[in-house]
């Protein structure tokens, strides 16, 4: 595709970066959006969104280089420059992101935990669809060899001198399929707000679909060096074994916020 959209003088401007901020800015502009509902204060809403994207970036360099020193590669590598322009393993960052926020309002931030949640995760979810536009362009994250009617080639050296991107050869476009799949989980999350049964259950959904959304489309990601065959299991990759645990939170936490709900009804009678 495009990872270089263009270029102003010699100063480069990459596809990536360019939807990574139109992403953190439209994710932004939706939570913000999703609390007024809930009446809380828009301008904490945007505070609390840098600090997720501090954490998501930095969560995000880290489970990669992780994953990539168990699998073996040499530290050269890892620690290179193309390997450290490169996004990350976005369920780091997830996870990163989820332990800032539970730290930053347990801390006591004036924002109530699960309606703040319940109110973000919408706008995550439009922000990793985004996001995974720039992982299109720059042709990380890719899939495997296709011969489907929609299947993408890429051409460009720079792909695959930052991310290893297989040139001349139809692949799966599985950025796409997870774009599909979070705006999917989006439409859900906004769809089931307005009929919540407790508080948190928006975030505890969020957990369950993106899990599952993670699983199902990891069947056609290319990249398999990163991370490929944990516990001995060929198919447990490292989106898989984020996207179950990512399945087992939003059970917890579906199952331990809804009884505090229905514990909460009963003492007020």
């Amino acid at each position: 595709m495009h990872p270089v959209l263009f270029e102003i003088g010699s100063f480069p401007l990459g596809t990536y970066g360019l939807l990574l901020a139109i992403a953190f800015f439209a994710g932004t502009a939706l939570a913000k959006r999703q609390a007024k509902l809930d009446g809380l204060a828009p301008a904490a809403i945007t505070d609390l969104a840098i600090a997720l994207l501090i954490s998501a970036i930095l969560g995000s360099k880290l489970l990669m280089v992780v994953v990539d020193l168990i699998n073996g590669a040499p530290l050269r590598e890892v620690f290179s420059l193309g390997t450290l322009r490169a996004g990350g393993a976005i369920h780091g960052g997830i996870i990163a992101a989820t332990a800032v926020f539970f730290w930053n309002l347990r801390k006591g931030q004036g924002l109530p935990l699960r309606v703040t949640g319940d109110a973000m995760v919408p706008g995550v979810a439009l922000g990793q669809a985004i996001g995974r536009l720039g992982c299109f362009s720059a042709g990380c994250c890719y899939g495997t060899e296709s011969q489907a009617p929609w299947a993408t080639t890429f051409t460009d050296p720079i792909a695959h001198a930052f991310s290893g991107t297989p040139l001349g050869i139809p692949l799966h476009p599985v950025q796409l399929y997870n774009t599909f799949a979070n705006l999917i989980v989006m439409a859900v999350l906004l769809a089931v707000r307005p009929k919540r049964i407790f508080q948190g259950q928006i975030v505890a959904l969020y957990f369950l679909l993106e899990g599952l959304g993670r699983i199902i489309t990891e069947t056609w990601r290319g990249d398999v060096d990163r991370g490929t065959g944990w516990l001995g299991w060929a198919w447990l990759s490292t989106g898989r074994l984020t996207g179950l645990a990512f399945m087992l939170l939003g059970l917890g936490l579906w199952t331990v916020w809804s009884r505090r709900q229905v514990t909460q009804v009963r003492s007020s009678k």
